[in-house]
């Protein structure tokens, strides 16, 4: 007799009860209302503009006139008698100072890094003091040193050398001045780049009976290829969007660079700015290929790792008997790159015409000029206008890019990468074509802010938004996430912990980014020619007046005054950076 087994009855489980539409959209509303949505949804429509509205209207601009699209601009651009030259000028200027840069700034750090060179306080000065003087004030000074009719070196060598053996005002002294200006970048770039490399592998080919040129050649120079490629190229592209050495030095002799041909393309009459459009965006096609390579040269930089968990001590090479002249080559540049230009400033600055030095001219020095400063207006203005738009554009900046830093490093948003791309958009963006995008944009636009210093600051912070970018990140990336965590879990909010927590740790990275946007605004030039107006000139734009006036002791005494003011400014902000962020008790 079979029985049946009893079955479980089956429970069905009862419906899970919807939310009700209405509270599903209230949730909805209330994140896009949250402040933490608003502000970083804010952040990133104004990074998305400032990287590509200016682009677009460029592009536009270039391509498109009142008969619809047309190649014009570019047929009158690439047409016009000259090009070739000018193409081959930009190119030939671009490396040659390039390359001037790398040997000086190299040679320089490893004589500081892996020798026992004397003189090693020297480096400090001659790597940062060059990096404070404006681009504009430093060629200034080379043309009262190096001009064949009124330069001191032409004149305190012409007994020996002849009349004017140096000249300023060729392409070899322009790849001169640009190369001497980069090379306490690459000294910079290059420091770092030897520290990091393990000495024991040099140590070891000495050992083995190389030469110590043979060593330099094939060690020490291999394992720093990436850094070297690296330096190469951003120095070459830092010298195709070079203004103030083209401007001053190459017109004067009919040497045109990309630089300066849009600069004297848009002081014609008739203006043509789709011709201008054409060059730059020539100009920028060349940046971005720069920036590509370096790129490219970075990915392939763990072939030449050699710092691993082992330690290691780096000790310096013993010179010997090239010590003392390796320390006269350290004097020697030091004198070159940092007191001949400032003494020949102030020199100048303190004479009634400008003349070479005698007993006649020593007697004669007075601060009429400074006085002169003082009693015009524009003097005033400018250094009021670059003030502002310095301070300006580094808050504004590191505090843009402190929420995006944390969109980029600490969000899971899909945007993130989107946002820490166009960031960088502008890094490829020489300042002159930045301010030629600017002016198609904002001549078209029924907002009326162009010739004020409002489009100013948007330049600036367009053009160093980059910058800021990197010191944000940089800083975020060092920063654990458990302590914004345990900041939300204690129930703070997002802007709370963001106010309270992250930017103190946040402080040191951007009071550096802060100083550094704060120098590089302040001295400003190439995206300022053509977007300032009367009345809104900042202190470069009035060097650049008062030298094509030929005003040059009135000008001395204002790079004097400017680069006073920028020593004092970063010290201050040093002062002040060390007193924010996190005490230690």
């Amino acid at each position: 007799m079979s029985t049946a087994t009893p079955t479980a009855p089956t429970t069905v489980p009862s419906p899970r009860p919807t939310e009700p539409s209405q509270s599903r959209a209230a949730r909805a509303r209330r994140w896009l209302l949250a402040p933490k949505t608003l502000i970083i949804a804010a952040v990133a429509a104004i990074i998305g503009y400032l990287a590509l509205v200016p682009l677009y209207y460029l592009v536009w601009g270039t391509f498109f006139d009142e008969t619809g699209f047309s190649f014009g601009g570019f047929s009158r651009a690439y047409s016009a008698n000259g090009i070739g030259d000018l193409i081959s000028n930009s190119l030939l200027f671009a490396v040659g100072s390039a390359f001037l840069a790398l040997v000086m700034g190299t040679g320089l750090a490893y004589l500081n890094v892996r020798t026992d060179v004397p003189f090693k306080p020297l480096f400090f000065a001659a790597s940062m003091i060059p990096l404070i003087i404006p681009g504009i004030l430093y060629t200034v000074a080379w043309i009262f040193l190096a001009s064949p009719d009124i330069g001191l070196l032409n004149k305190a060598l012409e007994p020996i050398l002849g009349p004017g053996f140096f000249d300023v005002f060729t392409i070899w002294g322009m790849i001169w001045v640009e190369g001497g200006h980069l090379s306490p970048i690459v000294f910079l770039l290059m420091v770092a780049a030897f520290r990091s490399m393990d000495p024991s592998l040099e140590e070891s080919a000495l050992m083995s009976g190389a030469s110590r040129i043979t060593t330099f050649r094939k060690v020490t120079v291999p394992l720093i290829r990436p850094a070297i490629v690296a330096a190469i190229l951003i120095m070459v592209v830092r010298s195709l969007e070079s203004f103030e050495v083209p401007a001053l030095l190459g017109l004067q002799n009919g040497i045109y660079v990309f630089t300066s041909r849009i600069y004297f393309v848009l002081r014609s009459y008739p203006q043509d700015l789709a011709s201008a459009g054409a060059l730059a965006l020539g100009l920028l096609l060349v940046a971005v290929i720069g920036v590509f390579l370096s790129n490219r040269a970075g990915k392939n930089s763990k072939n030449y790792q050699t710092v691993t968990g082992k330690g290691f001590r780096p000790r310096p090479i013993e010179l010997g008997r090239w010590r003392p002249v390796a320390g006269a080559l350290i004097v020697l540049y030091f004198l070159l790159t940092v007191i001949a230009p400032l003494l020949v400033l102030l020199y100048t600055s303190m004479l009634k015409f400008y003349r070479a030095p005698s007993a006649e001219a020593f007697k004669s020095m007075t601060l009429d000029n400074y006085r002169e400063l003082t009693n015009l207006s524009q003097a005033g203005t400018a250094l009021k206008n670059s003030l502002v738009l310095g301070l300006g554009t580094a808050t504004v900046v590191m505090l843009f890019m402190s929420i995006a830093a944390w969109i980029v490093v600490r969000s899971k948003s899909r945007l993130r990468m989107v946002i820490d791309q166009l960031s960088f958009v502008p890094l490829v963006i020489p300042g002159l074509v930045l301010g030629l995008a600017l002016s198609f944009v904002y001549l078209r636009s029924p907002i009326p802010i162009y010739g004020t210093l409002f489009i100013l600051l948007i330049a600036y912070v367009t053009r160093y938004m980059p910058y800021g970018m990197r010191y944000a990140v940089t800083s975020m990336q060092q920063i654990s996430g458990e302590l914004e965590e345990s900041a939300q879990v204690s129930g703070a909010s997002w802007w709370q912990t963001f106010r309270r927590v992250i930017l103190p740790l946040l402080a040191p990275g951007l009071v550096a980014g802060f100083i550094y946007i704060l120098v590089v605004s302040f001295r400003e030039l190439s995206s300022s020619i053509l977007l300032y107006s009367p009345g809104k000139e900042v202190l470069s734009i009035l060097i650049f007046e008062q030298f094509e006036n030929g005003q040059f002791t009135v000008l001395a005494a204002l790079g004097v005054v400017m680069v006073l003011t920028l020593v004092v400014l970063v010290t201050v902000a040093y002062k002040l950076g060390a007193k924010v962020g996190l005490k230690s008790d």
